[in-house]
C-alpha cells in the first residue's frame, strides 16, 4: 500500500504543471547597441531566479512610447513599467492615478529604497516636492562634448587639451574648416544641449519657479541677453559655415561616429555607440560655457530616463517590478552599465566602484558627465519640471531651426519661444490645478 500511494504521489509530483512565472511587461525606447544593453540586463535578471519573467518591449522614441502607453492604459491595458524620458516627468507627476510611486513599490515588497544613496541632481529630479521618489532612475545621462582627435591633429589643434569656451569651439571650429572640414561642429537634442542644459551651466533661469521644480505657474525666460547673445552666436557661426545643423533629436549622432563633423555635443549617453563604431580616436570634455558669466560652470541638467510604475496590476506583479529595480540598483551592476553606455552610475556607490576599478583613467574624460553632475545645484540648475514640455521641445526645435536657416534672429526665435511655450504651461496649469 505504501509503495502504491509513494507511485501515486509520484506520479502527481511530475504531472503537475510548474509553477507559472508572474511576467512583467516593460516598454522601453533602447534601440541600437542600448537595446542590447537593456535585452541583456534582462537576461541577467531573468536568469538570476525564477519568479518573475520581465518582457522587455521597444516602443519606439519615447514621444511614440508615452503615447502608446498613455493610450493602453485608458484602455485598460499596458505595461508595468515604462521608460519616460526627463521631459515627461512633470505628465507623469500629474498623471494622478495612473502611477504608483516607486518608493511604495519597493517598500511593499519588503526592499529598502534610500532616495540619498543617489547623486542628488538625479534624485530631485524624480522627487516629488513632499520629498517622495516617484520613479526609478535607470538611464540618466547629461550633456557633454565630443571632439574626433584625428582631425583635430589633421588640423594642427592640440588635443592634450579640449575646447573649454565657446571662443574655444569656435576657433578650433574655424581651423578645421580652413583644413577642408566641411562639418566642424553639430549638435542632437538642440533644445536640450543649447537651452536647457546651457542655462543651468550658467546658473541662469530657463523658466520661473526654479525653472518649474516649485509649482505649475512656472514660465518660459529663456529669452534673456545671454541666451540671445548665445544664439545669435551659434547662428554666425552656420552663416561661416563652422555649425552645421543636422536635424532634430540625435539625427546629428551619425554624422560624428561617420567622421563627417568633427565636434558634437549630445548626450553621455551617446558614449557607447562612438566607443564600438568610431573608426578614429575621440575625446570627451565638458559643456563648453561663456567664462565672464558670474556662476559659471555650475551643473549640467539630466537627460535620459526613469522607469515610471503603472498603475492597476496584481501585487505579484508589484513584486516581480520591486524584485527587478533591487537587482538594478546592485552598484555592480550600475558600475558596468555606466562604463558600457556613458549614461550616469547614478548612485554614489556605483560611482566610487567605476572610479577604483581604474576605468577613468584607462579611459580619459568618461567621467566627465558624472563632474559635471555631482555639483551642488543651485535653484536654476536642479532641473527642469515643466508641463506640456513635449511640446515646447517641439516649439524650441522650429524656432531654432528658423535662426539656422536666416529666417529669424535670434531674438525673435527666443521671444516666440517664450510666448508659444508660456500658452503651453499656462494650458498645463490650468488642467493641473
Amino acid at each position: 500500500m505504501k509503495k502504491f500511494l509513494s507511485a501515486v504521489g509520484l506520479a502527481l509530483a511530475i504531472s503537475a504543471p510548474a509553477q507559472a512565472q508572474v511576467e512583467v511587461q516593460w516598454w522601453h525606447s533602447m534601440g541600437g547597441p542600448l537595446g542590447e544593453w537593456v535585452n541583456d540586463l534582462v537576461k541577467e535578471f531573468n536568469s538570476s531566479q525564477k519568479d518573475y519573467k520581465i518582457v522587455p518591449t521597444f516602443k519606439g522614441s519615447y514621444d511614440e512610447s508615452m503615447t502608446a502607453a498613455v493610450a493602453a492604459f485608458r484602455a485598460g491595458s499596458g505595461p508595468h513599467i515604462l521608460q519616460v524620458f526627463e521631459v515627461g516627468t512633470a505628465t507623469m507627476m500629474a498623471s494622478k492615478g495612473a502611477i504608483v510611486p516607486v518608493g511604495e513599490v519597493m517598500s511593499k515588497a519588503g526592499y529598502k529604497f534610500d532616495p540619498s544613496v543617489y547623486v542628488p541632481a538625479v534624485a530631485g529630479y524624480y522627487t516629488a516636492p513632499s520629498g517622495q521618489m516617484l520613479s526609478f532612475p535607470f538611464n540618466s545621462s547629461t550633456t557633454v562634448f565630443y571632439v574626433n582627435k584625428d582631425a583635430f591633429k589633421a588640423a594642427g589643434i592640440p588635443t592634450d587639451k579640449l575646447p573649454e569656451t565657446w571662443s574655444d569651439v569656435t576657433q578650433a571650429a574655424a581651423k578645421l574648416k580652413a583644413n577642408g572640414h566641411k562639418c566642424p561642429y553639430t549638435t542632437a537634442w538642440q533644445g536640450w544641449t543649447q537651452l536647457e542644459s546651457f542655462s543651468t551651466w550658467h546658473n541662469t533661469e530657463l523658466a520661473t519657479q526654479g525653472n518649474g521644480m516649485r509649482g505649475t505657474n512656472a514660465r518660459m525666460v529663456v529669452n534673456s541677453p545671454l541666451h540671445v547673445r548665445h544664439i545669435e552666436n551659434l547662428g554666425n557661426m552656420v552663416k561661416q559655415g563652422l555649425f552645421v545643423y543636422k536635424g532634430r533629436g540625435n539625427v546629428a549622432e551619425a554624422s560624428f561616429v561617420s567622421g563627417e563633423c568633427a565636434m558634437i555635443t549630445t548626450s553621455s549617453g551617446f558614449y557607447g555607440n562612438v566607443a564600438k563604431n568610431a573608426k578614429f580616436g575621440f575625446g570627451l570634455s565638458t559643456l563648453p560655457y561663456y567664462p565672464d558669466v558670474p556662476g559659471a560652470p555650475q551643473n549640467t541638467v539630466i537627460g535620459g530616463a526613469s522607469l515610471w510604475v503603472m498603475a492597476g496590476k496584481k501585487p505579484e506583479e508589484y513584486k516581480g517590478v520591486a524584485a527587478f529595480f533591487n537587482h538594478l540598483s546592485n552598484p555592480k551592476i550600475q558600475s558596468e552599465s555606466h562604463k558600457r553606455t556613458g549614461y550616469l552610475p547614478i548612485t554614489k556607490a556605483a560611482f566610487k566602484l567605476t572610479e577604483e576599478s581604474g576605468f577613468y583613467k584607462q579611459n580619459p574624460g568618461t567621467d566627465t558627465a558624472v563632474n559635471q553632475m555631482i555639483r551642488k545645484t543651485t535653484e536654476n540648475s536642479r532641473g527642469i519640471r515643466l508641463g506640456n514640455y513635449v511640446q515646447i521641445r517641439a516649439v524650441e526645435d522650429e524656432e531654432l531651426e528658423q535662426v539656422w536657416a536666416g529666417k529669424k534672429s535670434a531674438k525673435e526665435a527666443l521671444d516666440s519661444i517664450v510666448s508659444r511655450g508660456n500658452e503651453l504651461l499656462a494650458r498645463f496649469e490650468k488642467a493641473n490645478k
